[in-house]
């Protein structure tokens, strides 16, 4: 069975110990969230999670969504446990209370994302991609589709979609041919095909409100050439409930690997009536709005996912019994010891822990610049963490997605074969895992928008708000009694990625095939280091707070014994990322195209 309880302990640890919650109540709207109002909210959000969206995950995985003449059904319990999430407020959470929301920081919101992600990925997509929609709307639409349709959407009375890909193009959206033609209105008539549309069609809402890529008659060719329009599944009448059907329809659902709770559309738009969203051929600015905000979402997922694996992996070796421990039976009163005694697997599940908690502390970093980027009063503090936001975002995606999938994998290798069968629900995670690290743009596609986008930016400046912190650090921790000997590796690990930088950036210039060679390794060896300072910063948290009286030091003492491994075991594969960058593009690139 899967196994899954909310991390709030480690979630406060991250919130309140280690970034500082307090500092919150100083910027625009957040005066009042106070460290014991996010410890309640993320404790009612812990109990919806369970008792809500856990328990459906296997079932709905093994129902999934049913297509009818255009209709598409959701598994058993999902409309249900809509309306409870919904009717909670919990949609709103993150948005605007201009619109109805509850004007919650993300440093808070990323954490509840967390938790749905473990408890029923598949579900959290359709308000996950409702949210996307609206941080797109509420930054580039005119105020009167803010006013018409936003309210709706916050509430969870109508949900939304990105509507970008086209058969014949994926990435590259510069190919797509979806047509707008002005009606004279003001709206436009959208015809094309798009696929693999997540919520797309579905029976969760009355009204489904799509975004959607199009190119005007006079639009350029390629990128440049693309506008935005906010089509709806149902025209709003002029009370804003729903009225005629719109030139919108599913035409089928994608037959996927995993999240089969999630319904994946073929969209067909027959002259939909659609209004534009921001300015002509501007469409793909206003999409990446929502695009980021999705990445880092994504992101989120892989996260969910390797924790609840993690979860379900230590709940299975502490019962399983076989063999003996290699240093003598460790618990002789029966036949076999648990397989938690065994070097390997333990090896296994500190990979998994350490990762993850890893993975954790990052996203509470990211998660406090996102709120200091919208909310900061200090003009120069938000340009910094719009820089860091902008820098770690395509990290965070691919990263963490990757860090999911071995994880889940890690747990499956836990099972046995028992992991292999549907039994425990464990290959369910590696399938739902796997598509993480493909939606919002490939990892690879992440990789070349770290080396070939952000290295570069304003002359290096975006690196500066990472680097700077992290050398900081290194010295100021030298001479440190704790964690002074975590220094070492990590000064070895960030002068790897400090050369591996240096490197991109020269041979780059003269030929960018060598900057797309080293992406992928690049990003993994940042993404490697930015971990190693979260481990720092919190093994160095952890031994101040351990000395506290009524400290939790089980707690704490954990904390600073998965950082020792982590600087032990995983961080050490930065010299050989390092190693295979500075190797260069030509044996990657030296087999002739006939001979693969």
């Amino acid at each position: 069975m899967q196994v899954y309880q909310p991390p709030l302990r480690d979630m406060r640890f991250v919130l309140h110990e280690l970034h500082g919650s307090d500092a919150l109540k100083d910027m625009k709207g957040l005066e009042e969230v106070t460290p014991d109002l996010i410890d309640a909210v993320l404790e009612e959000a812990g109990k919806l999670v369970t008792e809500v969206l856990a328990p459906i995950n296997q079932s709905a995985d093994l129902e999934g969504c049913i297509y009818e003449n255009g209709v598409v059904r959701t598994p058993k319990g999902f409309k249900e446990a809509y309306r409870t999430y919904v009717d909670g407020g919990w949609n709103g959470i993150a948005c605007d209370p201009e619109w109805g929301g509850q004007g919650l920081p993300a440093s808070v919101t990323k954490f509840i994302e967390e938790m749905m992600c473990s408890a029923n990925l598949a579900f959290g997509l359709y308000p996950g991609l409702t949210h996307g929609a609206y941080v797109a709307l509420s930054h580039h639409a005119s105020q009167e589709l803010k006013e018409r349709f936003l309210p709706k959407m916050v509430s969870g009375e109508w949900t939304g979609t990105m509507c970008l890909t086209e058969p014949h193009c994926g990435t590259d959206l510069g190919l797509l041919r979806t047509k707008a033609e002005p009606q004279g209105d003001g709206s436009y008539a959208i015809t094309g095909s798009k696929i693999f549309i997540s919520a797309g069609e579905h029976d969760l809402t009355d009204n489904i409100i799509h975004l959607v890529l199009a190119r005007l008659p006079d639009a350029p060719k390629g990128i440049k050439g693309i506008s935005l329009f906010l089509v709806p599944k149902f025209l709003p009448k002029a009370d804003g409930t729903p009225g005629m059907r719109n030139g919108a329809q599913c035409t089928g659902i994608e037959h996927k690997m995993g999240i089969h709770g999630s319904a994946t559309c073929q969209m067909s738009f027959d002259g939909a009536t659609g209004w534009l969203v921001g300015e002509p051929h501007k469409g793909m600015r206003a999409m990446f709005s929502m695009m980021n905000s999705e990445r880092l979402s994504v992101g989120t997922q892989g996260l969910g996912v390797g924790e609840a694996a993690y979860q379900s992996a230590v709940a299975y070796a502490k019962e399983r019994l076989q063999g003996r421990s290699l240093t003598g039976a460790k618990h002789p009163d029966k036949p076999a010891d648990p397989i938690i005694v065994h070097p390997d697997v333990r090896r296994t599940l500190m990979t998994m822990r350490a990762y993850n908690e890893g993975c954790r502390a990052l996203a509470g970093w990211v998660a406090r610049n996102l709120d200091l980027m919208e909310r900061s009063n200090d003009p120069e503090e938000r340009q910094r963490a719009e820089d860091f936001t902008a820098l770690m975002t395509p990290i965070v995606k691919a990263l963490f997605t990757d860090l999911g999938f071995e994880n889940a994998s890690l747990g499956m290798q836990v099972y046995g074969g028992h992991g292999y069968v549907r039994d425990h629900g464990m290959e369910q995670y590696v399938r739902d895992a796997r598509i993480a690290m493909i939606y919002e743009g490939t990892n690879g596609v992440q990789a070349l928008d770290l080396v070939g986008r952000k290295l570069g930016a304003h002359a290096g400046r975006y690196l500066r708000s990472f680097f700077h912190p992290v050398l900081d650090f290194i010295d100021a921790n030298l001479d440190d009694e704790t964690i002074g000997p975590f220094m070492g590796p990590l000064g070895k690990a960030f002068g790897a990625l400090q050369l591996a930088t240096g490197f991109i950036a020269e041979k780059g210039i003269r030929d960018p095939e060598e900057a797309g060679a080293a992406a992928t390794e690049y990003l993994r060896l940042f993404g490697l280091v930015a971990l190693g300072y979260m481990w720092a910063r919190m093994a160095k948290v952890a031994a101040e707070k351990r000395l506290e009286p009524g400290a939790d030091t089980g707690f704490y003492d954990a904390k600073i014994a998965t950082a020792r491994f982590y600087f032990d075991r995983l961080l050490p594969d930065a010299a050989a990322l390092w190693g295979s960058i500075k190797s260069g593009k030509s044996s990657l690139m030296a087999l002739d195209e006939a001979l693969f």
